[in-house]
């Protein structure tokens, strides 16, 4: 039977069933439902249906033996394309990025050598809020409950260890062993994934994709996942308090954060400013969900590391509403915010908390910040303090010509290529301070891992962001540490024809880590990047590389990508001395060794 679960699903894009609140989820151009022959009645294939149905067209594989049957079956559904991909936890990452673009993404491994080498990638779906489809491959029916011992497990014939350690860090596990209930169990994972805006685990076993059953027998019927819908007591008292308490205040704020992604929020937020005048702010992991070039748009709060004058208006304000707001050490600069709670609401995805007083649960953000946006005295108060001390940015002191090329004024030139046609993606690193400051223009897209912070993220998922929107340009700026962690699908971009660009910056290390706590181990082997790059190229694909110490060879490369060379996938290795760094980062990561470095408390 069909499943129909309560929730909205995740909405990056609009060929993906994810409507405003309060309506019906209805997946776009399904096939009518029709009777299937024998050999499209298959688990395989309704599986495949499914994931076209939710917005999938890229499913990011590594073939194993338990999973080929299965691939077979997804790669002859005609609207969805297999990225064969270098390894597991590339693949990974490749559906975080193409979740965060599209709303939904998916990847196919084997059992359990697959499972456990994809793992960290889906870790960091879960703690970003993605609806990621991770689906296995498992052992043949007829070997669970026995006594054998399979390869590609650790020596037991307790199969169960890769289910456990999924339990963690996805939201519904589903261990289709049966064909009676596979339909069935499909069904609830992938909506659950919408619905929950987290990864799901789905594992077949591998004599099952090709076995038809009457359950597949017609094609699926399109999801119709019911809103969430606020407690309308609790959403209007909510309202009430809030209103109340910053109509009181002189000079208030706002501050989106990363959460307002998975409560569909991001209109409501600039609905609510357009209304009440407040400046608002965003925290770094929330760049890209708020635009930019809004009048009242005044930066990153980042405590001690934000932009210019941000800090400032946000900590002095009497009032700050924070709609899905995530406070952690990074994202705290080591717990160092000097902001107070009785100054505060909390906006969060289906709670609203007021100051130190009531708490308002069964309210989902969406519907508050739309309710509150009808009861507040328009104040811009706040903004007028921002413009009165307001300073325009500097600019990176003019090179001398051959002058050995400064990071900042790599960043300057990037700042020149962004347009809506282009989208950003930010390693782990001094990337993420430097791309803050970039000034993103309307449609440009931005996307970076703060929660998670692993590094090498950036490569998998400027493929997975690329195959996405294949109409935009990816420019990523990743750390030469992190991209040795991840290098080889460079080789997946080629060969799906990617046109993205790469910025390498080769400062000989983990630049990050040496800031937080220095030592040897921080340095790493110099390779040749462009010639690693050149290699995997190997005559095949569109592919252009260069190296570049100084800002003339800078210009000429980035003129030469963006022209000559913009249908290629293009890799520009940046030299740059091992100790330039933004001035965030020098501030940033001496905090965070701070509190890494507290010493026990009292026993």
């Amino acid at each position: 039977m069909n499943t129909n679960i309560l929730g909205d699903c995740k909405s990056g894009n609009s060929d993906v069933g994810c409507p405003p609140n309060g309506t019906v989820s209805v997946i776009k151009n399904s096939v009518p439902a029709t009777t299937n022959t024998s050999s499209d009645a298959t688990l395989g294939r309704h599986l495949a249906r499914r994931l076209v149905q939710v917005g999938v067209k890229d499913v990011f594989s590594v073939p194993g033996d338990f999973n080929l049957t299965l691939l077979d079956h997804l790669i002859a559904e005609p609207q969805l394309k297999n990225v064969g991909c270098c390894n597991e936890l590339n693949a990974g990452y490749a559906a975080d990025g193409y979740a965060r673009c599209r709303g939904v993404g998916a990847c196919a491994v084997t059992f359990t050598v697959g499972g456990l080498s994809v793992i960290n990638a889906i870790a960091g779906a879960y703690s970003e809020n993605l609806p990621l489809i991770c689906i296995v491959g498992g052992p043949n029916t007829n070997d669970f409950g026995t006594n054998r011992i399979l390869h590609h497990t650790i020596g037991s014939p307790d199969f169960s260890q890769e289910l456990r350690c999924f339990q963690t860090v996805t939201c519904y596990q589903a261990v289709v062993n049966n064909i009676e209930d596979a339909h069935e169990m499909i069904d609830t994972a992938i909506s659950t994934c919408l619905k929950e805006s987290k990864p799901v685990y789905i594992s077949i076993s591998c004599n099952l994709p090709g076995i038809p059953h009457p359950t597949f027998s017609r094609e699926p019927v399109p999801f119709s996942l019911s809103p969430k819908l606020s407690n309308k007591m609790g959403l209007e008292a909510a309202v009430e308090a809030a209103a109340e308490f910053l109509n009181k205040a002189v000079k208030p704020v706002m501050v989106g954060g990363p959460k307002l992604r998975v409560a569909k929020a991001c209109d409501a937020f600039v609905e609510l400013a357009d209304s009440c005048g407040y400046p608002f702010a965003v925290m770094p992991s929330a760049k890209g969900l708020v635009p930019e070039h809004h009048p009242h748009f005044i930066g990153t709060f980042w405590g001690a590391v934000s932009t210019a004058f941000c800090a400032e208006i946000v900590e002095s304000a009497d009032a700050y509403l924070f709609a899905g707001p995530i406070f952690n050490d990074y994202s705290s600069v080591g717990y160092s915010l000097l902001l107070k709670k009785e100054k505060a609401i909390l906006v969060l995805p289906d709670r609203v908390v007021i100051s130190n007083g009531p708490t308002f649960g069964c309210v989902l953000m969406m519907d508050f910040l739309k309710e509150l946006a009808k009861r507040l005295k328009h104040n811009n108060t706040a903004y007028e303090n921002y413009s009165r001390i307001f300073v325009p940015d500097g600019k990176p002191l003019k090179a001398e010509p051959r002058e050995p090329l400064r990071v900042n004024v790599l960043f300057k030139h990037v700042q020149d290529m962004l347009s809506s046609e282009t989208a950003v993606i930010a390693e782990t690193g001094d990337s993420w301070f430097n791309c803050q400051k970039l000034k993103l223009p309307k449609g440009c897209g931005y996307e970076f891992q703060m929660q998670y912070g692993s590094i090498g993220w950036s490569v998998g998922a400027t493929l997975g962001y690329a195959q996405a929107v294949p109409e935009k340009r990816v420019i990523s700026c990743i750390g030469d540490g992190s991209f040795q962690v991840t290098a080889q699908d460079v080789s997946t971009m080629l060969r799906n024809e990617q046109k993205s660009i790469i910025f390498l910056i080769n400062n000989g290390g983990y630049t990050i880590e040496v800031e937080i706590h220095d030592g040897p181990y921080n340095v790493i082997k110099n390779w040749n990047y462009t010639g690693l790059v050149d290699a995997i190229h190997n005559g095949e694909g569109k592919c252009w590389t260069t190296k570049v110490t100084c800002e003339e060879e800078l210009v000429e490369a980035i003129q030469t990508a963006t022209g000559v060379k913009k249908d290629c996938l293009c890799f520009i290795e940046v030299i740059v001395h091992k100790d330039d760094t933004s001035k965030e980062l020098l501030e940033w990561g001496s905090r965070v060794c701070a509190a890494n470095g507290r010493p026990p408390n009292p026993q």
